[in-house]
């Protein structure tokens, strides 16, 4: 089924003349009609795609279909951010990803569901209802960026845009078994996009491989006048590095002695010597304990968060205050405590603080190490309802990703194991420096290349 392709074998198979934008968008379609009621993996639907699409032909995405996370404003499709405070928010405007996107020749198929705001990391602080793992259904797909991870599973879409506070494109997609990229902060535009902790947000794709990841990062990155934090610097081209050897680097495997982690670490560890057999060295590595990342992450979010969230006033656009869901009423009140002058400790300047100490601890395992090497995420999928009675689910299932989300480093996740009773996988992370994303492409590529987790070069 074409809606099957990688993003890389669709654009081949358009600029081949193989199949038409009719047959593609005909199968994508009938995915969508056949799973989505189930899986409430796409909140709104964009009916003029594929007559876009005809007009985006001659250009490098070729009008592919593309899923777009719920929290991107889009200018003819209504933006909910998942929360019924914008249940008919309907943008004068596209975020700069979007026009990117289109500028490149992509096409906004439709519009993903996401924990509310973006606030969790399971995708059932929905306001429009939880998302299902596609790959069992008894399971959760993770979040925030959970409609989108789902959407590219179950082949719902070519390809995804999502967007990473600490964790929601990465693990998202290591519990639905896909491929998920955090740029390094300031590389893509944050313009148009709702803001939930404005220093560490970071829009980017969630696909069927590593080199479609790269295509479409290609795609989106890059400096925009309306974000100050963008890097002014043009973007390099990620899939530079594609397909070469790794021979001779150096990476540092991020081994956390921590209780619950037994099962993944030494599951990790027996796919380390793929990255040894293709020239790698490996070595074990120390860095700070995620554990103290968590309670940066958590005050910095939830004081930022209180700051964003303040102008939803139900006056200049959207629902009065009183249609916030109880995960963002929770983390504005938090938020507004501790950065309150009330406080005997100014908890958020010690916060950011020990995020310093992290930023520090980085430099100097990259003095070290070309690439970093851990697990995405403390375990498998969690089932249904898991995060019911859990006020920090999300900081601890996104645990091993905080201390590069805090610090503004970019990183991919990777399927590194499948457990054919769940038919729930295990992912990779790979950290690299600042602004080094195409060794981060570089190793995942290798890796994916050279093992059989990924399921769609399987099957290809």
């Amino acid at each position: 089924m074409l809606n099957q392709l990688t993003l890389t074998q669709t654009i081949e198979g358009l600029k081949k003349n193989q199949f038409s934008l009719d047959e593609l968008y005909q199968a994508v379609d009938q995915a969508i009609g056949k799973k989505n009621k189930k899986l409430n993996a796409y909140l709104t639907l964009n009916e003029k795609s594929l007559a876009t699409a005809k007009k985006q032909s001659k250009k490098a995405l070729m009008g592919v279909p593309i899923a777009v996370k719920d929290n991107f404003c889009t200018a003819e499709l209504r933006t909910t951010a998942s929360s019924k405070v914008l249940d008919n928010f309907q943008p004068p405007f596209n975020a700069t990803v979007v026009n990117k996107l289109e500028e490149n020749g992509g096409v906004v198929l439709g519009k993903t569901n996401l924990d509310a705001w973006a606030h969790g990391s399971s995708t059932e602080t929905s306001d429009y209802g939880r998302t299902l793992n596609p790959r069992n259904t008894d399971y959760l797909p993770g979040g925030s960026s959970g409609g989108s991870a789902a959407a590219v599973a179950a082949d719902m879409c070519i390809a995804a845009i999502g967007s990473e506070t600490a964790g929601s494109i990465r693990q998202p997609a290591a519990w639905c078994g896909a491929v998920g990229v955090k740029p390094t902060y300031g590389r893509v535009s944050r313009y148009g996009v709702a803001a939930m902790a404005s220093s560490t947000d970071s829009p980017g794709p969630i696909t069927k491989t590593v080199e479609d990841g790269a295509v479409l990062l290609n795609a989106i990155a890059g400096h925009d006048p309306l974000d100050a934090t963008t890097n002014e610097e043009k973007s390099p081209d990620f899939t530079k590095l594609i397909g070469k050897s790794i021979k001779g680097l150096k990476i540092g495997y991020i081994y956390h002695d921590t209780e619950g982690l037994e099962m993944v670490n030494e599951k990790l560890e027996s796919q380390l010597p793929v990255l040894e057999k293709l020239g790698a060295k490996v070595e074990k590595a120390s860095a700070l304990d995620p554990h103290y990342a968590i309670g940066v992450y958590t005050v910095v979010q939830r004081a930022e968060v209180s700051s964003n969230l303040a102008r939803y006033d139900g006056i200049r656009y959207g629902n009065d205050r009183s249609y916030f869901c109880h995960e963002a009423k929770k983390r504005q009140m938090l938020g507004t405590y501790t950065i309150s002058r009330a406080t005997e400790i100014n908890t958020y300047q010690l916060a950011q603080k020990v995020r310093t100490l992290f930023v520090e601890d980085m430099k100097k395992l990259f003095s070290k190490y070309d690439i970093l090497v851990s697990a995405t995420s403390p375990g498998f999928a969690k089932k249904i309802g898991a995060t019911e009675g859990s006020a920090m689910f999300g900081e601890l299932e996104d645990m091993l990703l905080e201390p590069s989300s805090i610090t503004g480093y970019p990183g991919i996740n990777v399927p590194f194991y499948h457990d054919p009773q769940t038919n729930l996988f295990l992912g990779m992370s790979l950290v690299v420096p600042m602004w080094e994303e195409q060794k981060m492409f570089h190793v995942a590529d290798a890796f994916e290349k050279n093992t059989d987790w990924n399921t769609w070069r399987k099957q290809s």
